[in-house]
């Protein structure tokens, strides 16, 4: 199973810019989290950190209870091992096809032979669906393939935690959907612990287990997709919906009489834009039929329970459908936006 990643009043800022402040979070192991904000609230800044590309001026960030910020340099070289990291490009090697862009890290930080090496690269090409494709380069594929060529490469050396960085930039709809699936697959396959930056509103609606919102330099929210998914905080509730009404403005947040403006406008009739507001819980991405059942559903639902007596009565009784629902479902449905809202596709992938 992924160790579990915690951060303690970590603080980043570049020169006078505070970039964000006392972040607290605890990325549950085997789970997939996502972390979502406007453009330009310092999400990607925040997975550098994780992986100490990045380091904060304040606090702590413990990775399998081994505290980064102040572990030796070699130390810091084997905990990066413990990570996966699937860039917004991929990140791939123009020059190399796609089964060299996918041995690299083998060749680089391993000693296997060529024979172990090609053995591993093609069951992570498999895993992703690039059989067939390894002789091609990044040039010759399209975005889509790109992206899980970078995640393969991020597999081959058996991650225990993967940093998924925009994964639908570039990407239409359809597409992100795809790659939303092998999140999905891979999460069930490995019991990786996932994080997903993302302002992708149908992704982080459908995919992960854990939902954190960056807003305004701090961290606005961070929990289970229920809570998250059924919360009254109005910027996550905004964001979610991806409408006008709310703090997020423009350019970064809004005064109070801009705000009162706007929803004077709605109360007149005034369309607010954005995704069709849901009643209840959006169902979430299940595994491909075939694949083993992913244990982080259970983790999470049996932290749901424990904690819903503290949430709002409206948000109760939601979270209490969406777990009668999941207890009585035992069929494969995919939620797909389309035309400003969603429905359930039956998959047929094996």
């Amino acid at each position: 199973m992924g160790v579990e990643v915690r951060t303690e009043g970590i603080t980043k800022s570049f020169g006078r810019q505070n970039i964000w402040q006392n972040i607290t979070l605890t990325l549950p192991p085997g789970e997939v989290s996502a972390l979502l904000g406007p453009s330009g609230t310092g999400k990607s800044v925040f997975l550098k950190s994780l992986i100490g590309l990045l380091r904060p001026e304040q606090g702590a960030i413990y990775i399998d209870g081994t505290d980064i910020m102040t572990c030796s340099h070699k130390e810091l070289y084997e905990i990066r091992k413990l990570f996966g990291v699937l860039f917004q490009d991929g990140a791939l090697f123009g020059s190399m096809d796609l089964f060299d862009n996918t041995a690299f890290p083998l060749r680089e930080h391993t000693k296997k032979n060529e024979s172990e090496i090609r053995k591993i690269v093609m069951e992570k090409l498999e895993l992703v669906g690039l059989l067939g494709a390894e002789n091609k380069l990044p040039g010759e594929i399209s975005g889509g393939m790109r992206k899980r060529a970078g995640l393969a490469r991020a597999l081959v050396l058996d991650p225990e935690i993967i940093l998924i960085d925009e994964p639908d930039s570039g990407l239409d709809p359809v597409r992100t959907t795809y790659i939303s699936q092998l999140f999905m697959d891979v999460n069930a396959q490995i019991d990786a612990t996932m994080l997903i930056v993302t302002h992708n509103i149908n992704l982080a609606r459908t995919v992960p287990d854990n939902i954190g919102m960056l807003f305004r330099r701090n961290l606005v929210m961070f929990g289970p997709r229920e809570v998250l998914l059924t919360s009254d905080e109005p910027v996550v509730k905004q964001f979610l919906n991806g409408r006008m009404i709310g703090p997020i403005g423009m350019s970064e947040e809004k005064d109070e009489a801009q705000m009162a403006q706007e929803q004077a406008l709605v109360d007149a009739g005034h369309h607010a834009g954005g995704a069709e507001e849901i009643e209840g819980i959006i169902p979430q991405m299940k595994a491909t039929p075939g694949m083993p059942e992913r244990k982080a559903v259970g983790r999470r639902q049996a932290r749901v329970r424990e904690i819903m007596h503290t949430l709002p009565h409206d948000a109760q009784v939601a979270i209490q459908d969406s777990l009668d629902e999941t207890d009585n479902d035992d069929t494969q449905q995919i939620p797909v936006y389309h035309d400003g809202g969603y429905d359930e596709r039956h998959s047929d992938r094996g």
